[in-house]
């Protein structure tokens, strides 16, 4: 029988470091969502999370699980404003000083690539650990290049993007 070594041991610096990422990233996604509500409540847009298709292949005690994806993943949020516009965004964190443009996969690009040729409204919005958040048009994001001159942006190079943020902190992202 072919044994696999054992994995080494976990970094516990980096485990941290993993665990207040996600932490991050999930207070940000928690404030769109909020946002997106607020618009949904005011009727002027309904806006969705987009479910991530996921498969169950073992149960393992308690509440566990091993898991996997069942297809690539798509843009985060789809809906429509009043009047039927539709809108798709593509939400993004980082704990760093800038983002590199192939954090959106090629699957989402292609979906918002197409979306945008039928006139839908994309967008990436980009939050970073300042608390500030940036909706940058999809069209700016996929040529990036010949925008800002590198496959990355900086806060700093979003500033004309930033989402304005209402007295309660809340999102403006449709504004």
């Amino acid at each position: 029988m072919n044994r696999l070594p054992p994995l080494p041991a976990p970094n516990p610096v980096n485990q941290l470091k993993g665990r207040l990422n996600r932490a991050e990233g999930k207070a940000f996604e928690d404030r769109l969502d909020e946002a997106f509500d607020y618009y949904a409540k005011t009727g002027y847009a309904l806006i969705d999370k987009t479910p991530e298709p996921f498969k169950i292949i073992r149960r393992l005690e308690d509440t566990r699980f091993i898991g996997c994806f069942q297809k690539k993943a798509q843009p985060d949020y789809k809906g429509t404003i009043k009047g039927g516009r539709t809108v798709i965004f593509e939400a993004k964190y980082t704990s760093t000083d800038r983002i590199a443009q192939d954090r959106v996969s090629n699957a989402q690009a292609t979906y918002l690539n197409q979306a945008e040729a039928l006139g839908a409204r994309c967008f990436v919005i980009v939050g970073f650990r300042s608390g500030k958040a940036y909706k940058v048009p999809w069209h700016i994001w996929r040529d990036m290049k010949e925008h800002f001159g590198h496959k990355y942006l900086t806060e700093k190079e979003m500033q004309i993007y930033e989402i304005a943020g209402s007295w309660n902190s809340l999102l403006l992202v449709l504004d």
